[in-house]
């Protein structure tokens, strides 16, 4: 079972919130906080991050799965969250076991493969002295000093256990199956039918016009909205915007 923090009454309908690759459920806690007063909000880690489990396979089916039984232990039904990694995990849930999701909230992935990857950012991480680290600053320099940028520095170092001075990822295993993330299922899928919303950075190429033949073939429900001055990290860069069109899809 994933890791995964709650917010707001188990009274109200359950919203698991799932994070893109390098992130961890800790990441939204603002916004589950604010999405809290209408949904039972449900954070998770998913595998290979934060303090959730390790395992050799991160493939969309396991990932998926992961998922669904998280959302059995809150009634078999959710809404649904997901950003990049996560939004691709979200959407097979979505396209294997539909009756487990009521809305889904795509944020900025599309499903299809994608040609780049982010071999460079697990080489920078394994690079970092940990002998030389005593409080997130000194990875961050360090981080910088091999050309990660610095929003994304500060990103990574959210996922770093100064303590055990070690990275709260499984890096060999993500590297080994970067091949599986940067891919999308194309077997055994059924059109999902629910309300879908596929929302993304103005600023991000991650989803483009070319996208939306796929998406729809899908997703035939599935309505699109831009956050203007948003790139890929479009709910950490625009969080009031990317709340209130999410709650508003969602009450509506």
């Amino acid at each position: 079972m994933l890791n995964y923090q709650t917010y707001g009454p188990d009274t109200l309908p359950p919203l698991l919130i799932t994070h893109g690759l390098f992130g961890s459920g800790r990441n939204w806690g603002a916004l589950a906080k604010k999405f809290s007063d209408i949904r039972h909000v449900v954070t998770v880690d998913m595998r290979n991050h934060g303090r959730s489990f390790r395992s050799a396979e991160h493939t969309y089916d396991a990932l998926a799965q992961d998922l669904a039984e998280v959302i059995e232990t809150f009634g078999g039904t959710a809404d649904v969250i997901g950003h990049s990694m996560g939004g691709k995990s979200v959407m097979t849930l979505a396209l294997r076991q539909p009756d487990m999701v009521r809305r889904l909230v795509v944020a900025d992935i599309a499903p299809v493969s994608y040609a780049h990857d982010q071999l460079r950012y697990i080489d920078a991480m394994r690079a970092v002295d940990m002998s030389a680290v005593s409080r997130r600053s000194d990875a961050q320099q360090q981080l910088a000093a091999l050309g990660v940028e610095p929003k994304l520095t500060a990103f990574f170092t959210q996922s770093l256990d100064v303590a055990s001075q070690s990275w709260l990822y499984n890096l060999d295993a993500l590297a080994d199956q970067m091949p599986e993330i940067m891919s999308f299922p194309t077997h055994d899928l059924l059109a999902f039918q629910n309300p879908t919303l596929f929302l993304t950075g103005a600023l991000s190429d991650y989803v483009t016009h070319a996208h939306r033949p796929q998406i729809k073939s899908l997703f035939p429900q599935a309505r699109f909205a831009r956050l203007n001055g948003a790139g890929h990290w479009l709910h950490a860069e625009k969080p009031q915007a990317f709340e209130d069109v999410v709650r508003a899809f969602l009450e509506a």
